[in-house]
C-alpha cells in the first residue's frame, strides 16, 4: 500500500525536511496547508528573513564605515538624512521581522493560512503577495474600515 508524503510528515517539524521538486508551486488541487504547502511556506518565509537580515548587516556596517565627516554643513545634513532614512527603514524592517517570526509560529502550531477572525482559508494567492497575512482579505478590509471610521472619530 502507497503511503501519502503527508501521512509520511504528519508532525508539526517535519515539514522541515520536506525537499520540494524544483519549481514547485502551492496549487489549489492540493490539501490546503498540507505538508508541502507548509514547507513551501516555510522556506519562503525564512528565505525573506534572510534577505532582510543580510540587508540590515550591510546597512549596518556601511553606517561604521562612512562616518560624518563632511566639512560642508549641507553636505553634513544630507548624510544625517539618509542615515535617519535608513535607520527608519531598518526599523520598519525590524518590525516585519518580528511579523515573519509569529508567521512561522502559526506554521508550525498548524495555524498558518487560516484567518485569524474567521477560521477560514486565507488563500494561496493572498499568501502568496503576503505570506505574513493573518486575515482573508474580506477580514482585512472590513478591519481596516473599522480602523478607518475609528480614526476620524
Amino acid at each position: 500500500m502507497a503511503t501519502a508524503l503527508s501521512d509520511v510528515y504528519d508532525t508539526p517539524e517535519s515539514f522541515d525536511r520536506i525537499i520540494l521538486p524544483e519549481g514547485y508551486r502551492p496549487c489549489d488541487q492540493e490539501e490546503f496547508m498540507g505538508s508541502m504547502q507548509r514547507a513551501y511556506f516555510l522556506g519562503k518565509l525564512r528565505a525573506w528573513k534572510e534577505a532582510i537580515v543580510e540587508e540590515s548587516r550591510a546597512t549596518m556596517a556601511q553606517l561604521q564605515v562612512d562616518t560624518l565627516r563632511e566639512p560642508d554643513l549641507a553636505d553634513r545634513a544630507s548624510s544625517e538624512t539618509d542615515w535617519g532614512i535608513e535607520l527608519r527603514t531598518r526599523d520598519r524592517q525590524r518590525k516585519l521581522i518580528a511579523k515573519i517570526d509569529a508567521a512561522i509560529r502559526r506554521l508550525y502550531a498548524g495555524e498558518y493560512g487560516y484567518c485569524e477572525v474567521t477560521g477560514e482559508p486565507i488563500g494561496l494567492g493572498r499568501l502568496e503577495a503576503r505570506p505574513i497575512a493573518t486575515m482573508t482579505l474580506e477580514s482585512q478590509e472590513r478591519h481596516e474600515r473599522i480602523e478607518k471610521v475609528s480614526r476620524d472619530d
